[in-house]
């Protein structure tokens, strides 16, 4: 094992890019298709948080959606000129990836569409092959007209269920009100009985979303290219799909960071941060390759420009100083006695940076 070096591995959508290419994708080509993303979002929370589906994990959405996308046109050729053609990037994206790649071997783990993942690698320079997504051939897949049909009659009826709604304090099925039951067991039906009847199911067999555990199977495999300990990767997230490598991170010494994360996100990283740039994140980077974890949960502890200063270079803190004249980001380590308040302001941050539809999925 490489003992000294440290490696740096970031989610894309939330902490690079505002995006949520899978719910654009799905509102570009299904009639009502935000709604129609939303609900199956909210199902697949249900699946793979509460109910536990075994060999099911968070992000099969993307896996879920593909009949639909496919009925209603999709193509290989579509999504990717859809995808290049609409990347948001976070504030200062492209320079903290070009920052982070030259202080330590880089990586991008992410559970969208290799369409999408490519395109914005071509529009930031970061090379593919330090690239872990969810690979697709969408134009392998062919459907007949009685097919397309039955997909388009099952969207329109998933179109009138009512949104599913979870508690936070709920951990089985039961915990769900009423109607949000009826609408997980008619989509149960819907996903794991009829469609394996159809042709359509070979999508949702031979694609395999990195999401959940496939991320933390990612964190497992750059650790032995690089032939690093886990314990000197820094892992920041911001969603469900994040839980699995925040886990394994955390509990191999390594650093777990939620940038404007969710509630999965908070609840299962070190250092929550709430940033409208992605300044913070080169500066949490910089301090854990240079002085290692202490140092940079002590800065979480007491985060301040003073304490900034201190022990970062003076390139970055000059950023960072001017990014507190305009909307102030907050860094802080997330405790037991402080979870439930970083959850609810993370949470709300949130979706002032990435809008309120993409700010409210898992």
């Amino acid at each position: 094992m490489k003992q000294n070096l440290k490696v740096f591995v970031t989610d894309c959508e939330g902490p690079i890019s505002k995006n949520d290419n899978a719910f654009e994708l799905t509102s570009r080509f299904v009639p009502n298709g935000d709604r129609f993303f939303t609900l199956i979002s909210r199902y697949d929370d249900v699946l793979s948080d509460i109910v536990k589906k075994p060999g099911y994990k968070a992000g099969d959405t993307l896996r879920l959606i593909l009949p639909f996308l496919k009925a209603y046109g999709a193509t290989n050729g579509a999504m990717k000129e859809y995808s290049s053609q609409n990347i948001l990037l976070v504030p200062g994206a492209e320079e903290t990836l070009n920052f982070v790649r030259r202080i330590m071997p880089s990586f991008i783990v992410s559970t969208s569409y290799e369409h999408y993942i490519h395109a914005l690698c071509d529009t930031v320079g970061f090379p593919k092959e330090n690239v872990y997504c969810t690979r697709l051939n969408m134009d392998k897949y062919e459907l007949d007209k009685e097919e397309i049909e039955k997909l388009k009659s099952l969207c329109e009826e998933i179109l009138s269920m009512p949104i599913i709604e979870i508690p936070d304090s709920a951990n089985s099925l039961s915990d769900l009100p009423l109607e949000s039951r009826n609408t997980v067991n008619r989509l149960n039906e819907i996903f794991w009985k009829e469609i394996p009847l159809m042709k359509a199911d070979k999508m949702l067999k031979d694609v395999n979303p990195v999401g959940g555990y496939e991320k933390a199977n990612a964190i497992r495999d750059i650790a032995e290219k690089t032939g690093v300990d886990i314990s000197n990767i820094i892992y920041v997230g911001d969603s469900i799909t994040d839980v699995e490598p925040f886990q394994l991170v955390r509990k191999k010494g390594g650093v777990t960071v939620s940038f404007n994360g969710n509630r999965y996100a908070v609840r299962e990283a070190e250092i929550a941060v709430m940033s409208p740039h992605t300044i913070v994140t080169s500066i949490l980077a910089e301090v854990f390759c240079k002085l290692g974890k202490d140092s940079l949960m002590r800065l979480a502890e007491n985060w301040s420009l003073s304490n900034v200063r201190n022990v970062c270079s003076l390139q970055l803190f000059k950023k960072l100083e001017t990014l507190y004249l305009q909307n102030k980001p907050r860094v802080e380590r997330v405790t037991p006695h402080n979870m439930e308040r970083l959850t609810r302001e993370s949470s709300a941050f949130r979706k002032t940076v990435r809008g309120e539809a993409v700010g409210r999925l898992g």
